[in-house]
């Protein structure tokens, strides 16, 4: 009797694997401690400083009403905390809002990747008629129109002919966002740090690595660096996964891809409700418990969720303080806003 309760005790005080860092570092990644290098872009100060100030404009949108921060809002978790996102004219976008931050460590961008890195996504919502609905030729008559954002891309893009371009505007905000890091209490665990995570954080974090979440959930991100069905085992109901919703199959048109998505990236994701694509679900635990029937097709256990969610809580990091800029004042020759652009 004495020596079950002494074990029983030794599993209470330690019910998580003593290496449990080694097995989670052949798994994930922590963030690094430097501003990650861009293909085609190197990051300037001068960049960042564009950048940030083009994130926050509403001018870029054809009704001068819609930033990037507007879905992306950095002050909410790098999301809009909405279903699915408000756009131009107070249309519902199609899916939920990703998270920006970190998201520069995912493979691709948007839910279906259809975007190859940061600067493609950015030129997205510019265009879309669902979000910000302009074109760009207007957007760059109304940056041109500006003397503060001409000398701001000439001293980001300092010997181009003619630095006020598209693509410049999108490798600004690319820059930007790239600084958009939230290191966490999970990288400092990661980084040899036993005091950093909790008992129970510990305990979730080796549910979630034997139950096979990190399966798709891996890498620096705990997530967003692959493409998985979204029903796995079995299908989602259709009031959490809409049957109009054909997932990647609409990039790659490989029926292979028929409600395949990009995995979640986990970061901050305590912060981020509502969750999936469809923004259909606004409780984590409940988000938990049908991961868990339809991609590992298991029941999960009350304390296991419990667990698990507090090992998510571990990835809720610390949001770079970010100003809210000064934005260069208008001039005659700046668009005015319009409900649509002549020739969409």
């Amino acid at each position: 009797m004495a020596a079950a309760l002494l074990a029983t005790t030794a599993f209470a005080a330690d019910p998580f694997p003593a290496d449990l860092r080694e097995t989670a570092l052949a798994t994930f990644k922590a963030l690094p401690s430097t501003t990650r290098a861009l293909a085609n872009n190197p990051i300037t100060s001068e960049k960042i400083v564009l950048g940030k100030a083009l994130f926050f404009d509403p001018r870029v949108s054809a009704s001068g009403v819609f930033s990037c921060n507007s879905c992306h809002n950095l002050a909410t978790g790098g999301d809009d905390n909405l279903e699915t996102s408000i756009g131009h004219g107070w249309q519902k976008g199609p899916r939920n809002a990703p998270t920006v931050l970190n998201a520069v460590f995912n493979i691709a961008q948007f839910w279906d990747g259809r975007a190859e890195d940061l600067k493609a996504q950015a030129k997205g919502p510019v265009q879309a008629g669902v979000e910000m609905a302009n074109t760009p030729g207007q957007v760059i008559a109304t940056l041109r129109s500006m003397p503060q954002y001409v000398e701001w891309f000439s001293a980001a893009f300092a010997g181009e002919a003619d630095p006020v371009t598209f693509d410049n505007f999108a490798k600004a905000i690319e820059a930007f966002e790239a600084t958009l890091v939230t290191p966490a209490p999970f990288d400092a665990f990661l980084n040899g740090d036993d005091a950093a995570m909790t008992s129970e954080q510990k305990q979730g974090l080796t549910l979630f690595m034997d139950k096979g979440c990190s399966s798709c959930h891996s890498g620096i991100n705990v997530g967003g660096e692959g493409y998985y069905p979204f029903g796995l085992v079995k299908r989602p109901s259709t009031d959490v996964l809409p049957e109009k919703d054909k997932g990647r199959f609409a990039v790659t048109n490989t029926f292979d891809d028929f409600f395949v998505f990009r995995a979640a990236p986990l970061r901050n994701v305590a912060l981020t409700a509502p969750y999936f694509h469809s923004g259909k679900v606004w409780d984590l635990k409940k988000a938990i418990a049908i991961m868990g029937t339809v991609q590992l097709g298991e029941e999960l256990k009350e304390e296991e969720v419990e667990l698990i969610v507090a090992f998510l809580n571990s990835l809720t990091g610390k949001v770079p303080d970010v100003a809210y800029p000064v934005l260069p004042a208008e001039t005659a020759a700046t668009p005015r806003p319009v409900s649509q652009i002549s020739g969409k």
